[in-house]
C-alpha cells in the first residue's frame, strides 16, 4: 500500500491534481471581483459589460492549472495514450515538481488579482472611461501567473520518459 502511494504513477497524478490547484486562487479571485461588481451593477445596470470583463481576468490561472494538468496527463499516457506508461519515482517526482509553480502561484495570483479587480471595478463604478486602468492594474498581476505557467511549461517539457 505504501509503495504505491509513493510510485512514479501516483506522484505524476499528484502533480497533475496539484496544478489544477490553481482553478481555487481563480474562483476566490472571481467571486471577490463578482461581489464587487454586483455591487456596482446595482447601482447602475448599464456597467455590466465593463464590470463583467475586470471579473473575468482571474479566472486564467484556473485555465493554465488546468492546461499543464492536461499536459501532465497525456505526457504519461493517461488521455490519449494506450494506458498510462510506468514512471520511475524519480520521472514521477519530476512531474510533480514541475506542477508545483503553476499551483501554488496560480492560488496565490488568482486572489490577489481578484482583489485588484475589484479595486478596478470599483474605479469604473465611480469613473467608467476608467476601464483600460482597471484592466491594467488587474493585468499587472496576471504577469506572475504566465511566469509560473512558463515555467511549468518548460520542466514537464524537459523530463524524458
Amino acid at each position: 500500500m505504501v509503495e504505491s502511494l509513493f510510485s512514479g504513477e501516483f506522484l505524476a497524478l499528484l502533480g497533475a491534481a496539484t496544478a489544477a490547484l490553481a482553478g481555487i486562487g481563480s474562483a476566490i479571485g472571481v467571486g471577490v471581483a463578482g461581489e464587487a461588481a454586483a455591487g456596482v451593477v446595482s447601482e447602475d445596470p448599464n456597467k455590466f459589460g465593463q464590470v463583467l470583463l475586470l471579473q473575468a481576468l482571474p479566472g486564467t490561472q484556473g485555465i493554465y492549472g488546468l492546461l499543464i494538468a492536461f499536459i501532465i496527463m497525456v505526457k504519461v499516457g493517461l488521455l490519449g495514450g494506450d494506458g498510462m506508461l510506468e514512471l520511475s519515482v524519480a520521472q514521477g517526482a519530476s512531474i510533480f515538481a514541475a506542477a508545483v509553480p503553476i499551483g501554488l502561484v496560480g492560488i496565490f495570483s488568482g486572489i490577489a488579482q481578484g482583489k485588484a479587480a475589484a479595486s478596478g471595478i470599483m474605479l469604473v463604478g465611480k469613473k467608467p472611461s476608467e476601464l483600460a486602468k482597471g484592466m491594467l492594474f488587474a493585468a499587472m498581476v496576471e504577469t506572475y501567473a504566465v511566469l509560473a505557467l512558463l515555467v511549468s511549461f518548460l520542466m514537464l517539457n524537459s523530463i524524458q520518459l
